[in-house]
C-alpha cells in the first residue's frame, strides 16, 4: 500500500438547519481547465473551487453518515438557495452553456464528506458536449469512492476518507485509478 497524507482541505461549516445563498467569487474570475471538454472532463479553479469538507463527517462516523441510505439528502441545501448560487458561480466561471445539463457540483461530494454549501466546495462542472442531463463522468467517480470508503465497515479493504477527498479534490478524473493505491486491510 502506497500512503499518502490525511486531507488538508479547507473545513465548511458543515450541514445547516437552515441554508442561506452564499456569496460566489466575482464575475469571470475563476478558469476551468480543460482535459478533454467533449468527455465532459474538466477541472474547477483551485483558486475558486479548493473543495471543502464537513466537519460532521469523520473516518469514525461513516456507518452514520455518508454510508447511511439517505445521508446526501439530509444535508444537500434546497434548490432555491442552490438555483441562485449556481447562476452566480456561472458567471464566477464565465460559463454560457446551458444550465439545465451543467451540474451546480459539489467538488468534495456529499457522499465522501464534502460541505454542503460552502462556495469553495461548489461548481457549475459542464457537461459533455452531448448531454442531455446533469449527470455526467464525475458523478460515477464519486460513487467508485464512497465504495471504496464504505468497505470499511463490511471488513474489506477500503480507502480512507481523508484520502478519498484529498484524491477527488486533486484530481478527479484520475481519482478513481489513482484509489487502489492507497486502499487499507481491515
Amino acid at each position: 500500500m502506497a500512503t499518502a497524507s490525511p486531507s488538508k482541505l479547507p473545513i465548511g461549516p458543515g450541514p445547516l438547519a437552515h441554508y442561506a445563498v452564499r456569496s460566489q467569487p466575482a464575475a469571470g474570475s475563476c478558469h476551468y481547465t480543460v482535459v478533454d471538454a467533449a468527455a465532459g472532463e474538466l477541472l474547477p479553479d483551485p483558486h475558486c473551487t479548493t473543495g471543502a469538507v464537513s466537519p460532521a463527517v469523520k473516518q469514525e462516523n461513516l456507518a452514520s453518515t455518508i454510508c447511511k441510505k439517505g445521508y446526501t439528502k439530509s444535508v444537500r441545501p434546497p434548490e432555491d438557495v442552490t438555483d441562485t448560487e449556481k447562476a452566480a458561480n456561472a458567471a464566477s466561471y464565465g460559463y454560457t452553456g446551458s444550465l439545465k445539463t451543467a451540474e451546480y457540483d459539489h467538488f468534495v461530494p456529499l457522499e465522501l464528506g464534502g460541505d454542503p454549501n460552502d462556495p469553495r466546495n461548489l461548481w457549475v462542472e459542464p457537461n459533455k458536449s452531448t448531454a442531455t442531463t446533469v449527470n455526467n463522468p464525475k458523478d460515477s467517480v464519486e460513487s467508485s469512492l464512497n465504495y471504496l470508503v464504505c468497505n470499511a465497515l463490511h471488513g474489506k479493504p477500503y480507502l480512507p476518507l481523508a484520502i478519498a477527498q484529498q484524491l477527488i479534490a486533486t484530481n478527479w478524473i484520475t481519482a478513481k485509478a489513482q484509489a487502489q493505491r492507497f486502499l487499507v486491510s481491515n
